[in-house]
């Protein structure tokens, strides 16, 4: 299986190196009025040849990725990816996972996603002209061939060792867990739907055809990768918080912001590109932000495999990986940085708007997400290129809260306005008179948290207060309309800012009132924390699968109620780790977070408790603003179904 899956490998590169030089040739040749018949229809075979090759290159590397979940799942320890990353006494579930849960396994589930996207391309899409259509397919296949080199040449999944262990070394205990089902799958979809609208921006720059129907063409993949970026971002979150015992759900590290830098991007994008398919509006701040998009998830890539970031998140790469990825970056980005450079001029300028429109407020909206995704890359790349002259720093949440936050709170004030103003142009005290209701949201919240929340620090205030207002900001564009005859799209919109401002409530909530408490308590000595009296009942051995441990009984109780939480300490023996698994309540107001220590010698243990109001809000908000990018796909998607049908676009 591991030959196959090699030869499938190859087979792919092969034909998507096939699939670039026949796009070359189709639009090179295809362009010329001089064509004879023969020509014409050599160019013709040429082009009809692009999709089947590139729906044929899609399905092989999928077959490699099937090859290498197979050799997991069966513990075959001939394989040296296995051996490192994997053990027989695992469970399945694990063993499964595990395939990606490492450098070479998760190169290859990014390039057969990039695949299967492409060969989806191919497939699916009939808006574009034609010309159009097979720049795009061969821009995308540009990219997987650099990825299927980079496999090949320097991150062989399926290479061999002999002699063959008994047995392998085991996955990152911290890795054995759920998420790992599903967050990285979810990220690279919305990675790889990035490279897609890139692929886009740079075929419509080839051939000069930047407008509303390339636009339409990109915007349900931006919106998908969107969506699976919010998803994978929600859902990394969460697996961090009850994972690591640090009781906090973000943490500023680089790798987090590796992935947080392409959905700013993704954001920005999605409005750009809503203004160029609707309205005809930010040709060239369209394809820009395309290519920034994928720029910052090609940066993503490099800081968590090139070896020069010590993280948690991180692979341990040896540099040389890291350079052919370095380099990889600088051929993609660069190049199309140069080809915006050279075809820009011919971007034709669009339809104008007035500065009090919604596409106003979509460009200002713009401005502001790029703001802040240019803070999170200072801040996250600045240290790296500081330690390559010698200086040792670290940047960390206070900068990036007191950089960022402020220019967040704007765009969440901007994010309410926007959708009360009408397109091309309106008029500002008529939008001033739409925004009675969230203003008053916004004043009446702030005047009772300082009234009855006593004191609080200004950011959390400010941003409680604009969560008030955009939740009722966001609900405004249902105001009047038949709900049942109201698009999925205006839904989706409704929705994912909805979800905004529970996610913002949640995250402003939890910095302002989280109570934290460290203590060494014995059996039947209480601690207080928040509204809870709890109590350490007794320590006792636990076995699992494949580890062993401790499991502290804590009996927690707020007024009549009662219940017991179980944290515990895990020890595995391949590889040789303690975890700490957390013990975590959910309740209508919060959280009760409870970690297990260590013992101090003398009968008592040491246990960090966390109680954390409305924390749970966070995750909610970024469900919905996920749903919500569902809805607005599902809608955009049926609407152009619908509009094709009718013979013109929507």
């Amino acid at each position: 299986m591991a030959e196959a899956g090699l030869a499938a490998l190859w087979f792919a590169a092969v034909l998507a190196l096939l699939q670039l030089l026949l796009g070359a040739l189709t639009i090179r040749w295809g362009g010329r009025a001089d064509a004879t018949p023969r020509r014409a229809a050599s160019i013709a075979a040429l082009a009809g040849s692009v999709r089947p090759v590139a729906v044929v290159q899609g399905l092989l590397s999928a077959v490699a990725m099937l090859c290498l979940i197979w050799v997991f799942a069966t513990s075959d320890m001939t394989v040296k990816l296995v051996v490192e990353n994997s053990q027989s006494a695992k469970p399945m579930m694990y063993k499964v996972a595990g395939a990606w849960g490492n450098h070479e396994g998760s190169m290859l589930l990014w390039v057969t996603i990039l695949g299967l996207a492409g060969g989806a391309v191919a497939l699916l899409e009939r808006r574009l002209e034609e010309r159009t259509l097979i720049a795009t397919l061969a821009a995308q296949a540009a990219i997987a061939l650099g990825f299927y080199a980079f496999l090949l040449v320097a991150s062989n999944p399926f290479a061999r060792i002999w002699p063959a262990p008994a047995d392998g070394l085991g996955l990152n205990p911290l890795l054995q867990d759920p998420g790992l089902a599903f967050h990285p799958p979810t990220l690279y979809v919305g990675y790889v739907g990035l490279s897609v609208a890139f692929s886009f921006a740079v075929g419509a720059l080839v051939t000069g055809d930047v407008g509303p129907a390339f636009a339409r063409a990109m915007r349900p993949w931006v919106l998908g990768a969107w969506t699976f970026l919010t998803v994978g971002i929600t859902a990394g979150s969460y697996w961090a918080y009850y994972e690591l015992g640090w009781g906090g759900w973000w943490f500023w590290d680089p790798v987090e912001n590796a992935s947080l830098m392409p959905w700013l991007a993704a954001t920005a994008l999605l409005h750009s590109v809503t203004v160029l398919a609707t309205r005809d509006g930010l040709r060239a701040w369209t394809v820009m932000l395309a290519v920034v998009a994928f720029s910052m998830s090609m940066i993503g890539t490099f800081l968590v495999r090139s070896g020069i970031l010590t993280s948690v998140h991180a692979f341990a790469v040896d540099p040389t990986r890291g350079a052919f990825i370095l380099a990889l970056l600088a051929i993609y980005i660069g190049g199309a940085l140069a080809l915006f450079a050279l075809r820009v001029g011919t971007v034709r300028q669009g339809t104008t708007f007035d500065l009090v429109s919604r596409e106003g407020g979509l460009v200002l909206n713009n401005l502001l997400l790029s703001v802040i995704l240019g803070i999170v890359l200072i801040g996250t790349l600045y240290p790296l290129v500081a330690a390559g002259f010698g200086v040792q720093l670290s940047i960390g949440a206070p900068f990036f809260d007191k950089a960022a936050g402020p220019i967040a709170l704007i765009l969440v004030a901007a994010m309410a306005v926007g959708p009360l103003v009408r397109w091309r142009r309106d008029d500002g005290q008529a939008v001033l008179a739409r925004m009675t209701w969230p203003i008053a949201a916004s004043a009446f919240t702030a005047a009772g948290l300082i009234a009855l929340g006593g004191s609080m620090a200004i950011l959390p205030l400010l941003a409680l207060s604009l969560a008030a207002g955009l939740a009722v900001a966001s609900i405004a564009p249902l105001w009047g309309r038949a709900l049942r005859r109201t698009p999925l799209a205006i839904w989706g919109m409704v929705v994912a800012h909805l979800g905004v401002a529970v996610s913002l409530a949640g995250m402003a909530a939890s910095s302002a009132w989280t109570q934290e408490r460290l203590v060494a308590v014995g059996p039947g000595e209480p601690t207080r924390v928040g509204p809870f009296t709890v109590t350490l009942v007794g320590i006792a051995p636990v076995l699992g699968e494949n580890w062993s441990g401790l499991e502290g009984q804590l009996r927690a109780t707020r007024d009549e109620d009662v219940l017991i939480l179980k944290p515990q300490q895990r020890f595995f023996a391949n590889p040789p780790t303690t975890t700490n698994e957390t013990s975590i309540r959910s309740f209508w107001d919060g959280q009760l977070y409870t970690v297990l220590g260590q013992p101090d010698g003398r009968g008592r243990w040491q246990v960090r408790l966390w109680w954390k109001p409305f924390v749970t809000l966070i995750w909610l908000g970024g469900a919905l603003i996920a749903i919500g990018g569902a809805l607005s796909l599902i809608g955009r998607v049926a609407r152009d179904r619908r509009a094709a049908q009718r013979g013109g676009w929507a």
